[in-house]
């Protein structure tokens, strides 16, 4: 690993210990520590209808339809989000990845353990961005993993078990690459730039990907809303997930580099009252030679809006505003990401 990006991990910094949420939930206890009271959910509005005009982007289409790509350049204008669907992913890879994480999170809290994050790094079994011991906590467990570039794996933190865990994972993360390379030639296109350019800035991309477990919720829900939702016009919409879809968030970068074109917007996870969730979600940002700001041919005709900083300087600002954020609920993320979730119980 280079010293440059020893350097990049370093800035996210590492997290407080805190108790597993996991172990927590199957005590069936109803003495559920403070941080985890989240209140504020019970005073905003979520609009439940406005789930079924998240816009769903076919990517088979895109590459042969102009009203397809216009879909697309609308979805991430004014919404930051979309559903994926037709994106060359077999379906298998998707379930294999999955079952494997399910299986993870099924393994005892010593085995699970094994793979905790070490100190001042985010890799790992545990929580993120734990810098206080009384900011609020997400009601759930994670694992973290930085599959690419590969130099930078660190494979002491990859499981052993389930014994598939790292063939699939490493699967799984190249096919979602070869995804966000395509979503964002497309994306290209539709802001008048070579694709090639923007595409070589992922080419050697850094990617992590969030594996998360999050238990039954102790705690009254207001409403029936679960999952993910994202904040437009000032109040929380749930996404639906289509069946096979991945969810598209488009992220800080790629609003920075479109010269706010593009937007990036917040969104939070909900948990459910009665069953466990697992979710997945892949960060993609670009590679870190990368310097951030906005794309030099879209400024023949405009100011910039936003100015240019290096890779590290950017990832340093972004763990900054990451911390804060969890201590003000804010869900803004800094990279293109694909997610998937399931409601399958463990």
């Amino acid at each position: 690993m280079g010293s440059e990006e020893m350097s990049i991990r370093k800035e996210f910094g590492g997290s407080l210990p805190v108790a597993n949420v996991q172990a927590l939930a199957s005590n069936n206890s109803s003495d559920i520590p403070i941080q985890y009271l989240m209140l504020e959910l019970q005073s905003e509005e979520v609009l439940v209808d406005e789930s079924l005009h998240i816009p769903t982007i076919d990517m088979r289409k895109l590459m042969v339809d102009d009203d397809e790509m216009e879909k697309l350049h609308f979805a991430c204008k004014d919404w930051g989000f979309f559903q994926l669907i037709n994106h060359g992913v077999e379906e298998e890879v998707i379930v294999k990845m999955m079952m494997d994480v399910q299986d993870f999170f099924k393994l005892s809290l010593e085995e699970k353990n094994a793979y905790a994050q070490l100190p001042n790094d985010i890799e790992g079994y545990g929580q993120a961005f734990v810098v206080s011991r009384d900011q609020k906590l997400d009601w759930g467990d994670m694992l973290f993993l930085l599959p690419l570039p590969a130099s930078q794996r660190n494979m002491r933190l990859w499981p052993k078990k389930p014994t598939s865990f790292r063939e699939t994972l490493e699967k799984y993360s190249s096919e979602l690459h070869r995804v966000s390379i395509n979503l964002l030639r497309s994306m290209a296109k539709n802001l008048g730039i070579n694709p090639d350019k923007l595409a070589t800035m992922f080419e050697d991309a850094t990617q992590g990907v969030r594996m998360n477990y999050y238990p039954p919720s102790l705690l009254v829900q207001v409403n029936e809303v679960q999952g993910l939702q994202i904040k437009k016009n000032g109040k929380w919409v749930p996404i639906r997930p289509v069946p096979d879809a991945f969810i598209v968030n488009i992220g800080d970068i790629i609003e920075i580099m479109s010269n706010g074109e593009y937007k990036s917007i917040e969104h939070r996870a909900v948990v459910n009252p009665e069953k466990e969730r697992l979710s997945i979600a892949a960060f993609h940002s670009p590679n870190y030679r990368t310097m951030i700001g906005p794309l030099p041919d879209l400024l023949k005709e405009n100011s910039a809006n936003y100015k240019t900083i290096s890779f590290e300087d950017f990832v340093e600002q972004q763990a900054r505003d990451v911390r804060a954020s969890f201590r003000s609920s804010d869900g803004r993320t800094s990279g293109l990401w694909a997610h998937h979730a399931s409601a399958a119980p463990l």
